[in-house]
């Protein structure tokens, strides 16, 4: 057989060296998809040793366009024939590589296949996936890569995020245009100006953008330095804690955050310092609370009532009574409103009027993916939780500060006030 000559940059190989049955990759315009499906495909078709292989674009011509003459390119010493009108492919061990559209289902049924490409799967119906191209890999335990930009959180996400907790099978990927290091840096600045900040996040940083947010605009987002004036609050939205081996092994993307927001409050003025995020065991989880007040020298704590914050206090105590640093707790309650209801009325005014702005010198694409997904309910919120305790915890400190001029006392005894 004729020697091959791959050559592909590290993203790529890092896809291509995974021995996992099925791949599933968001990647950016330009990275390569296109490139490392083809040797993807000529390699198990020239392994194969009973069934054929596919490559399915969401149309024919698609699958045409992008992979026709790339394949017989670079398989020029494995091919023996190709169909031009029908896509076919014949190589040197009588294996066939079918091109196919998924808008053509009935094309897509009753063969036996050992290997297939899913090209732009966000564009494609997730019945071609789960009704018709899986059952036709079962007899060889055939492999499947699914490959494509991400069009929001659809059906594609939805089995990326699957990929992420299934380590046995599966193997997700994610990577940016920039990770293809022979793409010209100013084509990604030029593209930068001249689109949309939330679809360049998509197109070219493979980001699962919703696009249906709408209650806080990306304008709002202001960076500024630190105001000399203000006191320091901190705000906690505890998740689940991982003190168990088969949670420390689960992958994290799906499951909620402990979030910790450390602001520094001017009268109506927010300025956010921090916001730690992470899932850690209860232990750590406390170290990191007192650590983060004693490193801003704050005093006033808020912590979400609820049995996580019951869970963790017995071991915040402990820690506080190890650095002899004591903290005053504040309980931080719903109050009745709904998630999305107390979210809004606690930062979408402030923002929309400057009176939040952000450290510059940290990274806040989280806390912007989360902002601009809000309330979308398959997106996560932590960060934006724990940011709008503040408004509790700033309250709580002020009426805990206050001083009284006169002692007080009832004006009616039974009332009590």
């Amino acid at each position: 057989m004729a020697e091959l000559d791959i050559n592909l940059h590290p993203a790529q190989l890092q896809i291509f060296q995974s021995n996992k049955r099925f791949k599933i990759v968001a990647a950016g315009r330009r990275f390569g998809k296109s490139y490392l499906s083809a040797w993807l495909l000529l390699i198990n078709a020239i392994q194969s040793e009973s069934k054929d292989v596919f490559y399915i674009a969401p149309t024919f011509q698609q699958a045409k366009d992008i992979m026709w003459s790339m394949l017989k390119e670079l398989g020029r010493d494995l091919i023996t024939q190709a169909y031009e009108n029908t896509a076919v492919l014949t190589l040197i061990n009588g294996r066939k590589i079918y091109l196919k559209g998924s808008d053509r289902p009935e094309t897509l049924r009753g063969v036996g296949l050992s290997y297939v490409v899913l090209d732009e799967y966000a564009s494609m119906k997730p019945i071609v996936w789960e009704q018709i191209i899986r059952p036709t890999l079962a007899d060889v335990k055939g492999r499947a890569l699914f490959i494509g930009t991400p069009a929001g959180k659809n059906h594609f996400f939805d089995l990326y995020q699957d990929a992420l907790e299934d380590e046995e099978n599966w193997d997700a990927f994610q990577f940016t245009s920039i990770d293809n290091p022979f793409l010209p840096q100013e084509e990604i600045q030029a593209a930068s100006k001249s689109m949309s900040s939330m679809s360049f996040r998509q197109e070219f940083e493979a980001s699962f953008e919703t696009f249906s947010g709408g209650i806080f605009k990306e304008e709002w987002f202001k960076e500024d330095e630190e105001p000399d004036e203000g006191n320091y609050c901190i705000a906690i939205d505890p998740a689940g804690y991982e003190d168990s081996e088969k949670e420390r092994n689960l992958k994290r993307s799906r499951l909620d955050e402990t979030s910790i927001a450390i602001v520094k409050i001017d009268r109506d003025k927010w300025w956010v310092k921090d916001i730690i995020h992470g899932r850690w065991n209860i232990k750590e989880t406390a170290k990191k609370i007192l650590g983060a007040a004693v490193r801003v020298e704050c005093n006033s704590v808020g912590i979400e009532t609820g049995a996580l914050r019951n869970a963790i206090l017995p071991y915040l105590e402990d820690e506080m009574r190890t650095e002899n640093k004591w903290l005053s707790l504040i309980e931080l309650r719903h109050g009745g409103k709904k998630k999305t209801d107390r979210i809004t009325w606690s930062l979408q005014g402030r923002m929309e009027h400057g009176q939040i702005t952000f450290n510059p010198d940290k990274d806040w694409r989280a806390f912007k993916n989360q902002m601009l997904d809000f309330p979308n309910r398959m997106a996560h919120d932590d960060l934006l939780d724990s940011l709008a305790y503040i408004d509790q915890v700033s309250v709580s400190d002020f009426a805990h500060t206050i001083e009284l001029e006169e002692e007080w006392s009832p004006v009616d005894d039974i009332a009590g006030y």
